[in-house]
This record gives structure tokens, sequence and C-alpha cells, in this order.
């Protein structure tokens, strides 16, 4: 399976302007710092969507998201933080790549 990441770019604030670039269809994401410490990742059947439960829904956070500690890290250090995003064809390609990323236990959020 090829995987080709988009480039890293700011995670936008709603609550000012900014575009959230990622695939409505089946993917993976990772957010990092800007100095490059990993912060997390994730798959999702709408990339888009699910990146938006990132944030807390007074914040326009979307979705449903149990871990309230990811959201809360997101939002604390929202001007210092990038995403990437990869497409992939199937969930259950974007589900595999995730388990790859999971494996290497090198973010701070590993679930």
């Amino acid at each position: 399976m090829t995987t080709e990441w988009s480039d890293w770019k700011p995670f936008p604030n709603p609550k000012k302007s900014g575009i959230l670039t990622a695939p409505f269809g089946a993917g993976c994401y990772e957010l990092r710092h800007r100095d490059g410490r990993l912060i997390l990742f994730g798959t999702a059947k709408n990339v888009a969507y699910r990146m938006t439960s990132l944030l807390p829904k007074d914040h326009y956070g979307a979705g449903h998201r149990s871990n309230t500690a990811k959201r809360a890290h997101v939002l604390m250090h929202l001007g210092d933080i990038e995403y990437r995003t990869v497409a992939f064809a199937t969930g259950e390609d974007a589900e595999a790549f995730e388990r790859e990323l999971k494996s290497s236990g090198i973010h701070i959020f590993r679930t």
C-alpha cells in the first residue's frame, strides 16, 4: 500500500478564520507541534468530519470524541499545531495504516 501524506498545514482556528483541508472519504490524519513532537493520529471514513471532533463543541467541534484530553490538548496548543492527511480507497486500508502508526509508539496520545 502506497501512502502519500499531504504537506503539513497549520491546524485552523475556527473562531478566527482558516480552512481544514482533508479527505471527505477514508483516510488517516496526524497532528504535531511545530517543533516536530507528534501529538496524535486517527483514521476515519470521513477524515474532514472526524478532525473537527478534535475541537470542543463550543469551538465549533463536531462529532463525538470520548478522549476529552485530546480535545483539551489541541485547544490549549491550537496556534502551535500542524496536521497532515492521507487518503485511502477503503476504510480497511486506512485502518491497516493506522495500526502501523499506533505500533510506532511515538505519539503523545497513542489511542
